[in-house]
């Protein structure tokens, strides 16, 4: 942990570096905006992540990394050993998803590509991942171009299958912390499509959710839709349900607590005057403590088989509640780690373009690196990306901006590129400094 003695000289450290790493920023910057079209115009999806994971790990090793691919899938792990001193990770993560692309950029992807699920559809980076791995390169350039600086061990790695969930679980299953230097320190960033371009966002304690994909398949006895007392609904049932379901946070969840359960899915039926056997309900679950998670997956299951009872179903068909494989636990930034990072990023970019904002209910697996050892100081923070005159439209006139999985998501990627790599290498250098 940084003591504050250690702080000062980092925000000296900081201070001194700021030019040169804004230099050497600035001078790789034609150069990572031609990787980012590259990358961006050739999106993979979770899992597949082949071509882009052999092509940056090429970059890694052509910079003097010792690197190794295929970790926990097509994860890449980059080592660099700079002398003594701690060790600072530092994760991007690298899948598109199964979007078909309508920004009109010169550049937008028009690959197609197959899901796991057997769904056949365009394939976008539409939460940004290609401006991560492209500052992640840059990250690397100006660190070992600036090897002088620092002391200690960088470790750089490559995270397939965020948007599944289940990426960083993969890696760490297949030995992480085991196969290579365990960090002191861990740090990544996400695009925002909720901030200025080249604004820094961060927040302490609990930043993202807990996320659950829940199914539920209702069973009933079905029949024709003349003689519905010779059935048992399963869509009268499923609409109970979804119904009562709504309870779990506005009557069992503190108000000061946060909590999310949306039926994203409904489906039942074939034909208008058939009762189906049986409907399917598909949830999304957000949390943010494990104990509020937990109440609520329980509570999905009692109501489901408490609405069935009173429907009258019988126990050979009681409804199937299955919590899917692909969850991602809530990301905690360490508290006091964190308000240390802010202050290395104002004094690198100054009050105006460092904020602290609100938790989100969206998910991140780069969670799971600090739970696996909560020794561990971790960080994610935003980075903005919207258009200065957009999101001036948008908080005067109201004009709606495209969210992060929108076809239609197209980041400042100049603006996001190149404060994320100045604040990933800022943040490094004021950890390992020499001193």
């Amino acid at each position: 942990m940084l003591s504050a003695a250690l702080l000062s000289s980092a925000l000296l450290s900081t201070s001194a570096n700021a030019d040169s790493v804004s230099d050497k920023v600035s001078a790789d910057m034609p150069k990572l905006m031609a990787l980012y079209k590259d990358l961006h115009a050739h999106p993979e999806l979770s899992g597949f992540e082949v071509n882009t994971a052999a092509k940056l790990a090429k970059k890694a090793r052509d910079l003097g990394f010792d690197v190794t691919e295929k970790v926990g899938g097509t994860g890449v792990v980059a080592v660099l050993k700079n002398g003594p001193g701690p060790v600072v990770m530092i994760r991007a993560d690298m899948d598109g998803l199964p979007v078909i692309e309508q920004t009109g950029l010169a550049f937008a992807s028009k690959v197609r590509a197959t899901t796991e699920d057997g769904i056949e559809s365009g394939v976008m980076h539409a939460c940004g991942h290609d401006t991560h791995m492209t500052s992640w390169v840059g990250t690397a350039q100006a660190l070992t171009a600036m090897k002088d600086k620092w002391s200690g061990t960088l470790v750089m790695i490559l995270q397939p299958a965020e948007e599944r969930g289940k990426g960083a679980r993969d890696m760490l299953a297949d030995g992480l912390y085991e196969r290579f230097p365990k960090p002191n320190y861990a740090l990544a960033f996400h695009d925002s499509a909720g901030l200025p371009a080249g604004t820094i966002g961060y927040t302490p304690g609990f930043a993202l959710a807990n996320v659950d994909s829940v199914d539920v398949l209702v069973k009933g006895e079905g029949g024709h839709g003349a003689y519905p007392h010779t059935t048992k609904d399963p869509i009268v049932l499923a609409s109970r349900i979804v119904g009562a379901l709504q309870t779990l946070v506005s009557r069992e969840t503190d108000p000061q607590d946060s909590a999310v359960v949306t039926v994203g899915s409904f489906h039942a039926g074939a034909k208008h005057n058939i009762i189906s056997d049986q409907a399917t309900l598909l949830l999304t679950v957000r949390s943010y403590s494990d104990e509020t998670r937990q109440r609520l997956l329980d509570g999905i299951a009692r109501i489901a088989k408490g609405e069935a009872i009173a429907a009258g179903i019988p126990e050979k068909l009681m409804p199937e509640v299955t919590i899917k494989d692909e969850y991602t636990p809530a990301t905690y930034n360490t508290i006091e780690f964190t308000q240390k990072m802010a202050n290395v990023f104002t004094q690198r970019f100054g009050e105006k373009r460092v904020v602290e904002t609100p938790a989100v209910m969206g998910g991140e697996d780069f969670s799971r690196f600090y739970r696996a050892d909560k020794n561990i100081e971790s960080l994610i923070f935003w980075v903005g990306g919207v258009k200065e005159a957009d999101w001036k439209d948008a908080k005067q006139n109201g004009t709606s901006l495209p969210s992060l999985h929108s076809p239609y998501w197209a980041p400042q990627a100049d603006a996001v590129i190149e404060t994320a790599t100045e604040a990933l290498t800022t943040a490094t250098l004021s950890i390992m400094a020499k001193k």
